[in-house]
């Protein structure tokens, strides 16, 4: 199933919708780009369609997520996620105190309790962005770096609906 999410050059708040379901999301601080102009860091979100490719969860949080269609990987405090251009592994899943820049999975807050990985720059081309995720959003945060966000209970509400794909547009 294909979720769709709509967002504007300049402002981190976007809509996702499929079917009767819809509901707010945060995008990058700075909006949306097309995906040929996303850079590394760049604080925007990349327009174009992604497949779903698997799921991430803190098991020491929420339980593995059920009859969502997806495969589901436990989340270990060891995980993290290579931003760094230069590197082979760049935008892959890598271990905590790998020697390249890598953002941490495990976090304190609860925005990657559950997250899902999308084909945005796979296979990886340096420094066209990478850890795009779509996760819980971070409470207290109008914006992501670049990710798609929902509130918790609408990303259950999403899971429900077996997503495989997910569009994003400009509107």
């Amino acid at each position: 199933m294909l979720v769709r999410v709509q967002g504007t050059a300049n402002t981190p708040q976007g809509q996702l919708s499929s079917g009767e379901f819809s509901c707010p999301v945060a995008l990058g601080k700075a909006g949306v780009i097309a995906a040929p102009q996303k850079r590394e860091g760049d604080g925007r979100t990349p327009l174009g369609t992604y497949h779903i490719l698997y799921g991430l969860y803190r098991p020491d949080r929420v339980p593995e997520p059920q009859n969502s269609g997806l495969q589901w990987l436990p989340m270990t405090p060891q995980m993290g996620w290579c931003d760094a251009p230069e590197s082979p592994a760049y935008n892959t899943l890598v271990p905590a105190g790998f020697s390249a820049s890598h953002e941490a999975l495990w976090r304190e807050d609860k925005a990657y309790d559950r997250l899902l990985v999308i084909s945005h720059n796979l296979p990886a081309v340096k420094g066209l962005g990478s850890a795009v995720f779509i996760h819980q959003l971070h409470e207290g945060k109008a914006h992501t770096a670049g990710c798609v966000a929902l509130a918790a209970a609408d990303f259950t509400r999403l899971l429900a609906l077996q997503p495989t794909e997910i569009e994003i547009v400009a509107t």
